[in-house]
């Protein structure tokens, strides 16, 4: 299987590049892909950049140039104070905006064209190894072009969506664009950090300091499976 991989930095890129075999790279437009092997597949790792538009423009171009079969996306994500605490994975089961309003007679969080939610492939939120795992929690994952670091923010998001599990700024931008372009889509991140629990710049910064490299190496389990 032809599979993508999307993060959005370069710390996040660092963590991923030791999952291809014989890795090579190819730019296009400015933007670099890193391709290889692993195990039985056949791997394109791009960084897309920070935020929604770096997001959909950069996945557009991997999907035209490589066909995927499947675009994962993953990184970090900040929490919303659920269950989902920091060092915890969640897997993206549904995805929506929180800063999009196409105005009267419209639905908040609802793009042009799209549905509310995004959801990722079923084939992959119920994977085994996704299950019964106290650190993975499944739920939705909100978008949009902020970094997220005030309660009163997380706040207004949770008036949008009570459940939503964790926030980050590139996910229903990549999902929406797999919905346009007929893409196998699935979101998995890390909680780096959680507003009003304390000074979350400061958990952000340190988070890469101790995270360990298996809150990524999760990707490499599921790639195995597939």
């Amino acid at each position: 299987m032809t599979i993508a991989i999307i993060v959005a930095m370069e710390k996040e890129l660092q963590l991923l590049l030791p999952l291809l075999s014989e890795p090579r790279t190819t730019v296009i437009d400015g933007v670099t892909f890193y391709l290889g092997d692993s195990g039985e597949n056949s791997l394109i790792i791009m960084k897309s950049g920070i935020g929604k538009v770096n997001a959909a423009l950069s996945t557009m171009q991997l999907i035209r140039q490589f066909a995927p079969e499947l675009v994962i996306n993953t990184g970090v994500a900040g929490g919303t104070g659920s269950e989902a605490g920091i060092l915890d994975v969640v897997v993206g089961d549904r995805i929506a905006y929180h800063d999009v309003w196409c105005g009267p007679d419209t639905v908040e969080g609802q793009a042009a064209r799209c549905p509310l939610f995004f959801e990722s492939d079923e084939r992959l939120t119920s994977l085994a190894v996704l299950q019964n795992n106290p650190r993975v929690h499944h739920g939705l994952i909100a978008s949009g072009d902020i970094f997220v670091a005030d309660p009163e923010v997380v706040s207004r998001i949770k008036k949008m969506y009570p459940e939503v599990l964790a926030v980050d700024m590139e996910s229903a931008a990549i999902a929406h664009t797999c919905h346009l372009l007929n893409t196998s889509f699935f979101c998995i991140r890390v909680v780096s950090d959680t507003p009003g629990e304390a000074d979350n710049i400061a958990q952000y910064d340190n988070f890469w300091e101790t995270a360990p490299r298996q809150s990524f190496e999760i990707i490499s389990s599921i790639l195995n499976t597939l």
